[in-house]
């Protein structure tokens, strides 16, 4: 999007910022049960970005997430974002990598609540 391109012709740095919530909310919902999701809301208590090379508008992009650590109150989620290679057989260039501390929080009282066994399980850790 036009939008998203900062004066240098690169992809702001703020849209990696929304690609790392919306691979994080696409995973949540592509794994997690209806009732999971209805039980549960999340929230982010830390985002860190570390970025290695620019997106560019014409860009094909790869964004893989998976959890981290669990602790009783948070998860640890990874994210990186690669340029695909542009020719066959060429390697992915690593453009960013993130780790976001998430909380989950009942979704009825909104405070927050124990990650619990289910979702401990279903979201296996895949720490670095």
């Amino acid at each position: 999007m036009p939008g998203d391109i900062d004066e240098q012709n690169h992809v702001n740095n703020t849209v990696y910022l929304r690609w790392v919530q919306e691979a994080a909310i696409a995973h949540w919902r592509a794994i997690a049960s209806p009732q999971m999701q209805a039980d549960t809301l999340w929230v982010v208590l830390r985002h860190e970005i570390d970025y290695k090379a620019p997106a560019l508008a014409a860009d094909h992009l790869i964004v893989t997430t998976w959890i981290g650590t669990a602790t009783r109150l948070t998860f640890t989620r990874h994210t990186q974002i690669d340029r695909a290679g542009g020719s066959a057989g060429a390697s992915p260039v690593l453009l960013a990598k993130a780790l976001t501390l998430w909380c989950p929080l009942d979704a009825q009282s909104r405070r927050p609540k124990r990650v619990d066994a289910a979702v401990r399980s279903l979201f296996a850790a895949r720490d670095e």
